[in-house]
């Protein structure tokens, strides 16, 4: 194995430190974006359709890149990638916070997404290699909370920042925290050996694999604009179904493919994968509808609603730790779906608020749902992890990070066309904002919304049920 554990213990928790920072910027840049369009938009003097890109950009990179950055971590060493992508990112972050206009911007936000890919593709991977197994569901709970927080935070502090601040410190806040981990990275993270031989990369199935992405990320992008009949949304669905296949007979036919597709044929591997893309799919509904229910039919200021927003992520920053030290000691099968009745009960809470709910009540149903989003990260990522042979590791951790990264695009494509789409029919025409003079459009579509968001978290509960019973029985047989 390449990477050696760390030393010391005081060294082991300062690496998952840097690890943790660096993930949570990577995904913050995913959601934090959102909110400050409109003032990018009319700062840049650019439509708003034009600005959206700001943020597809950056999602579709990261997500093309991250099994193509996780298998060249497999083969000339996870930290040698990651160190090179905290460089990238870092200076990305630095160049985005420019004003110099669209193209320029979507230029850094294209350097941003490299240096994320290669990052977030490798640090399950460190995580793994650096601590022993009985201390491994703590730090893979850690650095759940980490991307967790990342994920769910954006709208909530890119309200706390615009309020004080230009759109340019949105990136800039990178810049600092990125120095000071990169600087940690050099002295904390032992050097990758050589591998001697130079490595053969599946070029081929990583080029499939990128237009792939590309075409699938293009469809729901154009669907949330256009409708998802458009013949543009069908060829690009069609062309993303298209390459797939081809993808995976490249990868059948190559000797060192990009993804060794044996590893799917673990279940327990397929299933935790599965089941954390649904969380990811429900928690991305709050991080949707959220800002409109509390900003428009609340008429509360961006700092009031960030700050009720951010229950959310600090219950999740505080229960995460917690998931993972359960998950050590106790069945991690049996913690996740503890995890996800707190999530189904935050559903339920979620379509039952309206425009009298009080405050208190609001920040009890966020916190129940990052409760339960944490209780469930944590063991369910040791899950993924502990699952695949060491070898295998940076693209297990890719392929668990491009997971995270379609539940959270599905997700808002979902939310979306879920809560616009009742809308519209409401209406009677095609509605793609709030409108203040009917609060009641909004407010129906919104429950509507989040009833798929607990039909999705029910499906996570079951297929997490089947999950510890295939684990229960294998024990029984070990015996």
């Amino acid at each position: 194995m390449e990477e050696i554990m760390a030393k010391n213990s005081q060294s082991k928790w300062l690496i998952l430190l840097a690890l943790g920072l660096f993930t949570f910027m990577s995904t913050l840049d995913s959601s934090i974006v959102n909110i400050a369009l409109p003032t990018i938009s009319r700062d840049l003097a650019v439509p708003m359709n034009e600005a959206t890109w700001t943020v597809s950009i950056y999602l579709i990179v990261i997500s093309g890149l991250l099994i193509f950055f996780g298998r060249l971590g497999d083969m000339i060493g996870k930290i040698k990638v990651f160190k090179i992508g905290t460089y990238i990112f870092t200076f990305g972050s630095l160049l985005a916070g420019i004003s110099a206009g669209l193209p320029f911007l979507l230029f850094a936000r294209f350097v941003q997404a490299i240096g994320a890919a290669m990052t977030m593709s490798n640090s399950f991977g460190i995580t793994t290699v650096t601590f022993p197994p009985e201390q491994r569901g703590r730090a893979m709970g850690l650095i759940a909370m980490f991307v967790s927080i990342g994920a769910v935070a954006g709208p909530g502090l890119g309200g706390l920042i615009l309020q004080y601040l230009p759109w340019s410190y949105i990136f800039w806040v990178n810049v600092p925290i990125g120095i000071v981990t990169i600087i940690m990275g050099q002295i904390l993270f032992p050097k990758s050996s050589s591998r001697g031989a130079k490595p053969k990369i599946d070029w081929a199935g990583a080029i499939v694999f990128f237009i792939m992405i590309v075409a699938l990320f293009m469809g729901v992008n154009v669907g949330q604009a256009e409708g998802f009949l458009h013949p543009t949304v069908i060829g690009m669905i069609i062309l993303a179904i298209v390459l797939f296949i081809i993808f995976v007979k490249v990868e059948k036919r190559e000797k060192i493919p990009l993804i060794n597709l044996a590893i799917f044929k673990n279940s327990m591997f397929s299933i935790s994968l599965l089941t954390g893309m649904l969380v990811f799919i429900t928690n991305n509904f709050f991080v949707v509808i959220m800002p409109f229910y509390l900003q428009n039919l609340r008429g509360w200021t961006p700092g009031t609603s960030g700050l009720l927003m951010m229950t959310f992520p600090i219950v999740m920053a505080v229960m995460a730790p917690i998931g993972g030290i359960l998950g050590d000691k106790f069945d991690k099968e049996v913690i996740t779906m503890i995890g996800l009745v707190l999530i189904m009960v935050a559903q339920i809470g979620y379509t039952l608020i309206g425009a009298t709910t009080g405050f208190v009540l609001i920040a009890i149903f966020n916190a129940l749902n990052g409760a339960g989003a944490a209780l469930f990260n944590s063991p369910n990522n040791a899950l993924v992890m502990g699952t695949v042979e060491p070898q295998y590791l940076g693209v297990a951790g890719s392929v668990n990070a491009l997971a995270r990264n379609l539940g959270m695009i599905i997700g808002i494509s979902t939310a979306t066309t879920a809560l616009f789409g009742w809308m519209s029919m409401s209406a009677g025409y095609r509605v793609t904002t709030y409108l203040p003079k009917h609060p009641m459009f909004f407010s129906n579509a919104m429950h509507y919304a989040f009833m798929i968001s607990m039909v999705l978290a029910v499906i996570a509960f079951g297929l997490t049920f089947y999950r510890w019973n295939l684990s229960r029985k294998a024990r029984l047989v070990t015996k």
